[in-house]
């Protein structure tokens, strides 16, 4: 029988209802995990592991460092991983450890839920009994469990707050779908050589979403002196204004003359920014911005911190993001 750890850092899937709203409940937790489920032993063989209790929005790097360090110390021991975190920030941490546990050979899957374990209408049973299920198979990689799915984690965004099919892999099919049988899609496997921990990442990046009537002077307020990169989430295939007081271009030249790299990503979940396509990208392209392709904003935000900890080359910087690290890109 395989042997998983269970890794619970909080989230909704462990909170109970308290008054008007919920509440992360560790004891409550533990007691319906073994009195409700106590058939998962059935599926394998399952130590549990408390490594913090957090709402997923309070979560940041240090945090992801933290998992990172834990699979790592355990690896020899178990056969695969599933972690039990929140919704919010789940494709956050999903694609951050994508980066940074290289050469995976087991599984990382994330799960969580939308409603409490203690409410009766939950979905947590069901995506728990999946994830630990599919972390019995040979997926290589770092993975999202929900809702009778397994997605790329690096390729996930939460979708919905309200339904019980909270993510979607715009840009890439599941990697699994579970029915009466589990239908396992193509496998894939990145990097060569032994498993390492590679958790490192820096806070020197900053988003920017373009909307309507920006004022870029809003923009003058950042210490471009304390930052190495900018993202910025666009229109359509990566267009911004470029005409009048409203134009971009002026940051995007101050940034360039900085040495702060800019990467464009679209704010549209389906398909790629193209920055070749229309006026706005092509001049961004001439004020040195490169494009993000397909990838989300999680795995163009936590893949930027990644790359900026480990190259101190601008250049490096730029080419390497501009490259499919674990699956995170087409192309």
């Amino acid at each position: 029988m395989k042997k998983i750890l269970l890794i619970q850092t909080g989230g909704t899937i462990a909170m109970s209802a308290k008054g008007a709203g919920v509440e992360l409940d560790p004891e409550a937790w533990a007691s319906v995990l073994y009195k409700e489920i106590p058939e998962l032993n059935e599926i394998a063989e399952i130590s549990t592991l408390p490594l913090f209790f957090e709402d997923s929005s309070d979560l940041n790097a240090s945090h992801w460092i933290e998992l990172a360090t834990c699979i790592e110390q355990n690896y020899t021991a178990y056969d695969g991983f599933v972690i039990l975190h929140g919704t919010d920030t789940m494709a956050y941490s999903a694609s951050a450890l994508s980066f940074a546990l290289k050469n995976l050979e087991k599984p990382v899957i994330f799960t969580g839920s939308q409603l409490p374990m203690s409410s009766i209408r939950s979905d947590a049973r069901r995506n728990l009994v999946n994830a630990i299920e599919i972390a019995t198979h040979p997926v290589h990689e770092v993975g999202i469990c929900f809702n009778d799915a397994l997605y790329r984690g690096n390729r996930s965004t939460k979708m919905s707050i309200g339904d019980f099919k909270a993510f979607g892999s715009p840009n890439f099919p599941s990697l699994a779908e579970f029915g009466i049988r589990i239908n396992m899609k193509e496998q894939h496997h990145y990097g060569k050589g032994g498993f390492h921990n590679q958790a490192q990442f820096t806070n020197d990046v900053f988003v920017i979403t373009a909307y309507p009537n920006l004022n870029p002077r809003f923009l003058d307020c950042l210490d471009l002196g304390m930052l190495r990169a900018v993202i910025i989430r666009a229109y359509g295939s990566g267009n911004f204004p470029i005409k009048g007081t409203f134009s971009l271009l002026p940051f995007l030249e101050k940034c360039q003359q900085a040495g702060v790299s800019v990467a464009i990503v679209s704010q549209a979940a389906f398909d790629s920014a193209d920055l070749s396509q229309y006026p706005a990208g092509r001049a961004a392209l001439e004020h040195g911005a490169i494009s993000g392709g397909d990838m989300t904003l999680e795995a163009a935000l936590t893949k930027m911190m990644f790359l900026l900890a480990h190259n101190e080359s601008k250049s490096d910087i730029e080419e390497l993001f501009q490259q499919s690290l674990a699956g995170e890109l087409t192309g």
